[in-house]
């Protein structure tokens, strides 16, 4: 494996030699020479010109393509601080700073090629390449990297710098896989990373209540990752992704033709992208050549102010973009630093005679653009003067209002500045190496600063820590742009609308103004993108088989739920007392029924009842008024007293049924029927068995009349009643009847009694009628009396009438609910009274002297 490795960096070590002899690395560059030897990782250029290579010849270093201004001012940033460093009295005094920066081409390719020449010379001596190459030479070893810019480019770098523990601060490279230090040990970073902003760009979406969006990343390091990270935001926010695609700057125009037709026919209108600038600008090109007007763009930090499509004729199709950009920072000086770039003044920086023959399109003297134009390969550009005014032209490399990158570039500096000023001001014994060691700042090697770099804690102009220190990342704020037309110059203006900070607390963290947002360029409403359009108060979302679950139906909310609120997921149940109204967007309080004193039934019930309870006093006052009477003393007059007070009781039990249920109610209402019944039942059963016996003996003896005399008919009747009593004790005991509220009616809640124990109303009717059986038996028994005596036949009547009553009135209970139960059982209390009070008084009343007005009787037997 050792063996391996050797040979891998031989070949890496010449292949950096390969170029041009006596220097290490691209052959463009910007150097200059120190004590200690800073590098640097630009993209100077967007990308590196597409070419085929047949082999048939030594192969040629592809070319870079589109100058990148911005790109220009990061590596301006750099070479600034370090000449404001080597200018300084207090940090880093009698020491100079030197640096070597090269064209990254924002390609993995050549950010690795210039890679080579850092890790060439730290490991020149080591490898013993004097047998390949003559090496000598006394350049100092790079001690620390500051790059690259783009994630892929960096990880790639970070690999290979990691080797050789050589720093490596980042000042544009935000993926979250770069955070594994495990991974990449030497890597560090200036730029929070983009897990935070995957987090913010959902937050917004999330804002918005937008929840169908197109996703687009990059494929590379930097766009997967993000856009992995935003898609498991998404899912738990429960927004869906109609169109996922990964894209390059170096796919084919029939890719991007068939990636923009998609875009076209979804229907989500919202487009968030993780990518670069260089990796969106073949789609967005596409966009505006078709003219799509009609979408709403969600830009990451890396293309959200981009150059390459911040542009005023992309503006129709990209105006109203929302964009993340980190906090700007203030580089004092900086701005004039800028404006004094000059090639004769630039000798030591060789991307200056490129920048200004972009910025001016012409070319200098010996620039190889002069003999592609002589040559005709290139258009034709005019001879540069040198008297060109730099501030005269609008470039984005002047474009100094809000640093952000290039503030970054600066810290990163600085913070290597920072270790090695640490390490020139250590004390023996209190250092960070072996026994308290402190490094030697003239020898200082590379692993000494990382070491000194992930023990370093400062705070930066802006108020930021700045630290490396394992699992630490910068804060995540963002601000957060809208991309309005100038209306001076018709120029991108990044318009701050609000602001992301991922400390704040819940609910903080996302600040916007709507107010300052224009959609689309122009428009202030904020656009519909939504897979189904929103479910009105009544409905709720239902689901579409086959579809996300973003895409649904309207449903109707069933009867007793509502929803009062716009794409309400599942309709609330309203409360037990409440029920939905006609469109189901709210509940109102049920109406509460029962068996009522004021409504019509209620009424006619109640007059039944006391109608009954005045009759039967009137049959009793009637017996009482003629006592002494044959009649009256033929019909037991003792026990027609006591039956007479039992149907008054019958009566007015029926009464506690009717009005609203309450718990001493519901205990007294069944027990007071049952015993009254059976009280009654007893007295007809007791005299009619008694008159039978009677008759069968032909000849009432003194026996008989001592056995059926009156307190042994008290007795039996207070034994009869006695069971019963005893039966309501147990049920009120075990399980008392209440008071129950019945919800299940739609609109309307039944108070009525829950009677504790229908085995126990089971009982309490059934012994009723187990009597009223047995004196059923023993009156019709008695049908064949003497003519006289018709009581039997009565008796036998009104228990038939009885029996029809209660066997009808089983079915009728169980099969009616609510108030109506009462009333069902009221209505059986009073036909069974009437039928008892009918059947064995109306006949003797009616035949009494106060009706006929006559004292003789027909002949009756009597005892």
């Amino acid at each position: 494996m050792r063996f391996h490795l050797k040979f891998y960096l031989h070949y890496l070590v010449l292949l950096g030699f390969s170029g041009v002899i006596s220097i290490y690395g691209p052959h463009q560059r910007a150097q200059k020479t120190g004590d200690i030897l800073l590098g640097g990782l630009f993209p100077i250029h967007f990308g590196v010109a597409s070419k085929d290579q047949d082999l048939a010849a030594r192969p040629e270093s592809t070319e870079c393509v589109r100058y990148n201004f911005r790109g220009f001012r990061w590596l301006q940033s750099m070479i600034f601080a370090i000449e404001e460093i080597n200018n300084s009295s207090t940090l880093l005094p009698n020491i100079t700073l030197g640096y070597r920066i090269f064209d990254t081409c924002n390609t993995v390719s050549k950010g690795l090629e210039a890679s080579l020449s850092f890790v060439a010379q730290n490991k020149i001596d080591s490898l013993n390449l004097d047998e390949f190459c003559n090496c000598t030479g006394n350049i100092p070893s790079t001690i620390a990297v500051v790059g690259a810019s783009g994630s892929a480019v960096s990880t790639a770098v970070a690999d290979l710098l990691g080797l050789f523990y050589i720093p490596q601060i980042s000042y544009a490279s935000s993926s979250r896989l770069l955070s594994n230090k495990n991974q990449y040990k030497s890597f560090m970073r200036t730029i929070p990373t983009d897990e935070y902003q995957a987090i913010a760009m959902a937050a917004i979406i999330d804002h918005f209540q937008w929840n169908w969006v197109i996703a687009i990343a990059s494929d590379d390091e930097y766009g997967r990752p993000g856009i992995e990270k935003f898609e498991n935001e998404m899912f738990h926010r429960d927004i869906c992704i109609d169109l996922n695609v990964l894209i390059s700057q170096y796919i084919d125009e029939a890719e991007i033709r068939r990636l923009a037709d998609r875009i076209e026919n979804s229907t989500a209108k919202v487009i968030a992208v993780f990518a670069s600038g260089p990796d969106i600008e073949p789609l967005i090109k596409e966009m505006v050549r078709r003219n799509v007007t009609d979408r709403i763009w969600l830009a990451s930090e890396a293309w959200a102010s981009s150059s390459l499509v911040a542009k005023p004729e992309y503006l129709d199709v990209m105006g109203g973009t929302i964009g993340f950009a980190l906090r700007a920072g203030h580089i004092p000086g900086f701005k004039e630093f800028l404006q004094q770039v000059h090639p004769k003044q630039s000798s030591l920086n060789e991307f200056v005679r490129e920048f200004w023959e972009e910025t001016f399109n012409c070319y200098l003297e010996d620039s190889p653009r002069n003999e592609d134009s002589e040559n005709g390969s290139t258009s034709f550009r005019p001879l540069c003067t040198g008297e060109e005014d730099i501030a005269s032209v609008e470039t984005p490399y002047l474009d100094y209002t809000h640093l952000r990158i290039s503030y970054n570039v600066y810290v990163a500096v600085y913070a290597i500045a920072q270790a090695l000023q640490d390490i020139l001001t250590c004390t023996p014994g209190k250092g960070l190496f072996a026994n308290g060691s402190c490094a030697d700042i003239r020898k200082v090697e590379a692993w000494q600063v990382l070491k000194q770099l992930r023990h370093l804690n400062f705070i930066n102009s802006i108020g930021e820590k700045v630290h490396f220190d394992n699992g630490s990342e910068l804060s995540a704020n963002y601000t957060i742009i809208n991309w309005h037309r100038s209306p001076e110059d018709g120029s991108v203006v990044f318009e701050e609308v609000g602001y992301y900070s991922i400390h704040n607390k819940i609910g903080d963290k996302l600040s916007i103004d709507k107010t300052k947002i224009l959609w689309n360029g122009h428009l202030t409403e904020v656009p519909f993108s939504n897979c189904s359009e929103e479910c009105e108060p009544g409905t709720r979302k239902g689901i579409i088989d086959g579809k996300p679950t973003c895409c649904f139906e309207c449903t109707e909310c069933s009867d007793g739920e509502y929803s009062d609120h716009n794409d309400a997921s599942v309709c609330s149940k309203c409360p037990n007392n409440s029920w939905s109204n006609g469109n189901h967007t709210s509940c109102f309080l049920k109406e509460i029924e029962f068996l009522s004193w004021t409504e019509p039934f209620g009424i006619a019930l109640a007059l039944c009842a006391v109608l009954g309870v005045m009759l039967t006093a009137f049959v009793l006052g009637v017996f009482v008024q003629f006592r002494d009477t044959p009649i009256v003393k033929a019909s037991n007059r003792e026990l027609s007293f006591l039956l007479l007070f039992s149907l008054i009781c019958c009566f007015s039990s029926s009464l506690i049924f009717i009005g609203e249920p309450q718990d001493w109610t519901c205990r007294l209402r069944q027990p007071a029927f049952g015993i009254s019944f059976v009280l009654c039942i007893s007295c007809i059963l007791v005299k009619t068995n008694r008159v039978l016996l009677v008759f069968e003996a032909k000849i009432p003896t003194s026996l008989h009349r001592k056995w059926w005399g009156l307190n042994l008919q008290f007795l039996l009747v207070f034994l009869f009643t006695f069971v019963q009593v005893m039966i309501c004790v147990v049920w009120l005991y075990n399980a008392p009847p209440g008071s129950y509220k019945n919800y299940d009616i739609d609109e309307i809640i039944f108070i009525t009694c829950n009677e504790g124990s229908m085995m126990a109303l089971g009982f309490l009717i059934g012994y009723t009628c187990l009597l009223a059986a047995v004196c059923f038996f023993f009156a019709f028994k008695s049908r064949k009396l003497p003519e006289n005596f018709t009581e039997a036949k009565f008796i036998t009547f009104s228990m038939l009438i009885f029996f029809i009553v209660w066997i009808s009135f089983i079915p009728a209970y169980f099969s009616t609910y609510g108030k109506f139960v009462s009333a069902v059982e009221v209505i059986a209390i009073l036909a069974s009274s009437f039928s008892l009070l009918a059947c064995i008084f109306f006949n003797k009343a009616l035949h009494s002297p106060f009706l006929t007005g006559s004292s003789s009787l027909n002949k009756v037997y009597f005892l």
